[in-house]
C-alpha cells in the first residue's frame, strides 16, 4: 500500500476508488440512495445501501448522515427505521420534513435514487435488548415512533410480538408514520395491541388515561419518544411512582432550559468573520448557520460532541441546566449553548 501511495500522490489510493465507486471509499464511510417511499405528505423513507465499513446497527439506535446541499456538506441524526439484518448492507431513515428546516426537507422532498449521503457508524443505547423483555409499552408521537419502528418490525421478524402495548399519538390517522403498517401489525399479531390517539380531533394524550388504555404499565418495560413537553410528563410520572429503572427516552431535542434573566448576545464568528444577534435561549449554532457560518453539528441535541467549537471571550449557558460558564479556549457545545453577553467563537 506504501509503494502504491508513492505512485498515486497526490491522490491517495482511496480517492481513486471513490471516483469508481463511492461506495468503495476506505476514508469515509458512504450510502447510496436505493429506493424512496412517501410515509406521509412530509415524512418519507430513504433506503440506503451502505458502501464499507458498514457493520450493522441495532434496533432503535440512529445514525448521523451528511447531505451535499448548493455545494455545501450538512449533517443531521435521523433513527434507523430498518429491522438489523446481518446478511445485508441496506438500512432505512425516515426523515420528516420540519417547517423551516434546511437539511430534512431536503432529504424528504427533493433527494433522488442515486444520491450519496455520508455515514458515521450507528450510535445510541436506546434499543431492543439482545434478549427481549416483556410485557413492553411503547409511548411515541409523531416522528418519534421512528425507532420504535425498528423494534417493532424486529420482533414481528423473529415470530409472534410478544406482550407490547403501543399508544401513539399523530394529528390524524392519515398523518401517522407507519400509520397503515402499525395497524396491520396489530391485525397480525394478537400480542401487539395498538392505540391511536389523533390529537386533531381528540386533543393531546394525557397520561390520566394510561390506567384505563394499559392497567398493567407499572409491570411493564418502557420505551418513550416524542415531544420534549410529552417526555417531560412521563419522567415525571415514572419518577413519582419509583419506576424510573424501566423506563428507557430517546429525546431528539434536549430539555431547554427557560432562562428569563440571560439577555442573549452578539456573537462573533472570529474565523468567518461574521457576526450575528442571539436571541435569549436560542442555540449558538442556530445563530451561526441563520448568517451563513459553516457550523460544525452533528446529533444537534448534546450527545455527539461534533459542535464544539473554541470560546475566545464572554460566557455562554447551557440550554439543559441553565449554568453560565466560559473560560478563554474552552470547547463549548454549541447546540445546546446560548449566548450569555456578547461572545466570540472560533469558527
Amino acid at each position: 500500500m506504501g509503494l502504491l501511495t508513492t505512485l498515486t500522490t497526490p491522490l491517495l489510493p482511496d480517492d481513486y476508488l471513490g471516483l469508481l465507486n463511492p461506495l468503495w471509499s476506505t476514508r469515509q464511510l458512504r450510502g447510496r440512495v436505493v429506493g424512496i417511499r412517501r410515509e406521509t405528505a412530509d415524512a418519507t423513507t430513504l433506503v440506503l445501501r451502505a458502501g464499507r465499513g458498514w457493520t450493522g446497527h441495532r434496533a432503535g439506535q440512529w445514525v448521523r448522515v451528511g447531505v451535499q446541499i448548493d455545494g455545501v456538506w450538512h449533517t443531521r441524526c435521523y433513527s434507523l427505521t430498518s429491522a438489523p439484518d446481518p446478511d445485508s448492507s441496506e438500512l432505512s431513515i425516515t426523515v420528516k420534513a420540519i417547517e423551516g428546516g434546511r437539511v430534512s426537507p431536503y432529504l424528504a422532498h427533493a433527494t433522488r435514487v442515486g444520491t450519496v449521503v455520508r455515514l458515521d457508524p450507528p450510535q445510541g443505547d436506546f434499543c431492543l435488548p439482545a434478549v427481549p423483555v416483556h410485557p413492553m409499552l411503547f409511548l411515541t408521537a409523531g416522528s418519534g415512533v421512528t425507532p420504535v419502528v425498528s423494534m417493532l418490525r424486529t420482533l414481528a421478524r423473529s415470530g409472534p410480538v410478544p406482550d407490547t402495548c403501543h399508544v401513539h399519538s399523530a394529528p390524524s390517522a392519515d398523518e401517522a408514520i407507519f400509520g397503515s403498517e402499525l395497524r396491520h401489525l396489530a391485525r397480525r399479531h394478537t400480542g401487539y395491541r395498538l392505540y391511536e390517539q389523533h390529537t386533531d380531533s381528540a386533543g393531546l394524550f394525557t397520561l390520566d388515561r394510561l390506567e384505563e388504555i394499559c392497567p398493567d404499565w407499572r409491570d411493564r418495560e418502557v420505551w418513550a419518544c416524542g415531544p420534549i413537553q410529552l417526555l417531560d410528563a412521563i419522567e415525571a410520572h415514572w419518577l413519582d411512582a419509583g419506576l424510573l429503572e424501566r423506563l428507557h427516552v430517546e429525546r431528539f431535542q434536549p430539555p431547554v432550559f427557560a432562562a428569563p434573566d440571560c439577555d442573549g448576545g452578539m456573537v462573533r464568528f472570529t474565523r468567518s468573520g461574521r457576526a450575528a444577534y442571539c436571541a435569549p435561549g436560542r442555540p449558538i449554532l442556530q445563530t451561526g448557520e441563520a448568517a451563513d457560518v459553516a457550523m460544525p453539528s452533528g446529533c444537534r441535541v448534546g450527545l455527539c460532541f461534533s459542535c464544539v467549537a473554541p470560546l475566545r471571550s464572554g460566557q455562554v449557558r447551557d440550554l439543559r441546566t441553565g449554568d453560565v460558564h466560559g473560560d478563554e479556549g474552552e470547547l463549548i457545545q454549541t447546540c445546546v449553548s446560548s449566548a450569555a453577553g456578547p461572545c466570540e467563537i472560533d469558527v
